[in-house]
This record gives C-alpha cells, structure tokens and sequence, in this order.
C-alpha cells in the first residue's frame, strides 16, 4: 500500500499539505497524524467526502521526543504487518515532518522545560521520524522537514526555535546527499511570517496573528513542486530567498545582537 504521512496535521501549514494532497492520485491512504484526534477527525471527513473516497487517515500519536518515536515506530510496524498478510507491505511515498512550534521572547524569561520540550519536538521527534520511515521509501519517494526563513541566522527573542530549525536545514541537505543515489529526495521548507496559529502558541496569546503573514496555500504549493523536484530547500518569497542569501554576509553575532534588541517578539511569561 503506497501511502503519505503528514504530522503537524492538524492545522496550519501540515492542514494544507492534506488539503492539496487531497488532488494527488499517488495514495492509497494519506496519514494525517498528530495529538488532535477531534481535529483530525474534522479535516479527514471533509476531504473525504469531498473527493468521494475514503484515502484520508486520521492517526492520534503524541510524536514529541524519543518516546514519541517509539510510538510511531510501532504504529508503523503493525500496520506493515496488517498490509503484508492481506498483500503487500507499506510503501512510504511522502513523508512530510511538520510537527514542531516556537517560543517568543528572551531565553532567561522562558520556560526550560518548554524549550527542552520544544528541542524534543522540532528536532528529536523529526529525526527519528526520518530514521523509522527510511525502510519504507524507496526510489521516488519524497521528504519534506518544515525548517524556517529563521533556521539560515541566529535570532535574539527566538533563540532555541532558530537553533533547532538550523538543525532541521542542516539534517535536510546532509540526508539529501545521502538518499540522493537512492532515488530519494529530500528538501526543507523554510517559511517566513506565515498566517497560521504559530504566532499565537509562540507568545503564549500575547500575539494572535504574525505579522505581514501570507496564506499557507501558496506556501505549500511551492513546496510541493520544489521537493518533487529534487530542490533541497523552499522559500516561496523573493524577500525570504533574499534574507536567507543575505544571512550569508552578516555576522551571526551582529544579526543575533540586532534581533534581540530591535526585534522584541510580545510573548507572555511561561514561567
């Protein structure tokens, strides 16, 4: 069975990855994963009776952290097992990794734990995802990791969520080399101010929209015609493709420096 997996898929960036997959005809069964189950069970009846065909999958797993990946892990094997006896096994056709949220505001005035917790998540979780998942791709399948426009520069008020989506890029493009005389393509899509909830979980309700966000939709069309491809990472604006060209030529400590002290996010205390 030749499926899709899209975690974070509850809303969002990971929703309209469902919504635009819905017109592909490459799956037998997309898996819509995340911790939601009344969401996901929303967004799977609607766009199955939509296109008139039971393909949407939703899947509650809790993916934060190695025992996350555990779970996943399993969810995984028992599947392939069900499919091998009435068949053949899974076939994992795209994987998009797009699980993950951000924290506004000075490192020494947000929660460890919600940092550590976040790590786990952007990082942990993604890279074990990619690891359980590798036995199941094979040659045209596609990865997707949700990086950020903020992964290309070391931001002040944004510090561990830019550190852990400079992972996410780093891991992309090296994974890419390795996958590429596989057959596999991998790219990260590193959105700028995009109008989903992040803004609202990052500041703790301090900020319900993000400023001078764009619509997922054309975000996520981009992406989508970029990794299949082979391009290795997704910047749908000229302005971010520029910052990140630019983030070349600037000190990482001059840029830090400048951010933490012209870019103050509004966040409220999470400790």
């Amino acid at each position: 069975m030749k499926i899709a997996i899209i975690t974070g898929a509850s809303s969002g960036i990971g929703k309209e990855f469902a919504l635009q997959l819905s017109q592909k005809t490459d799956f037998d069964e997309i898996w819509l994963i995340a911790r939601r189950i009344d969401l996901l069970q929303a967004i799977s009846s609607e766009l199955n009776s939509k296109i008139k065909k039971q393909l949407f999958r939703p899947v509650a797993i809790d993916i934060c952290g190695k025992e996350g990946v555990l779970r996943f892990k399993q969810f995984l094997l028992t599947e392939n097992e069900i499919n091998k006896s009435s068949g053949n096994g899974l076939e994992i056709k795209l994987l998009i990794n797009n699980a993950g949220f951000g924290t506004y505001g000075p490192f020494e005035e947000t929660s460890v734990d919600r940092q550590m917790e976040m790590i786990d998540l952007n990082c942990s979780s993604l890279t074990g995802i990619c690891g359980e998942a590798l036995p199941f791709l094979k040659a045209g399948s596609v990865i997707i990791n949700t990086s950020s426009l903020a992964a290309f520069m070391p931001l002040g008020n944004f510090a561990v969520y830019a550190a852990s989506k400079a992972y996410v890029l780093s891991f992309s493009i090296a994974l890419a080399a390795e996958l590429k005389d596989k057959g596999i393509k991998v790219c990260a899509l590193c959105p700028g101010s995009v109008s989903t909830e992040f803004a609202n979980v990052a500041s703790n309700g301090a900020r319900k929209e993000v400023k001078g966000g764009i619509p997922a939709e054309n975000v996520v069309r981009k992406c989508l015609k970029d990794a299949y491809k082979g391009k290795k990472t997704s910047l749908y604006r000229k302005k971010w493709q520029f910052t990140a060209f630019f983030s070349r030529l600037v000190g990482r400590y001059l840029v830090a420096r400048y951010t933490y002290k012209y870019h103050k996010r509004p966040h409220n205390s999470e400790k």
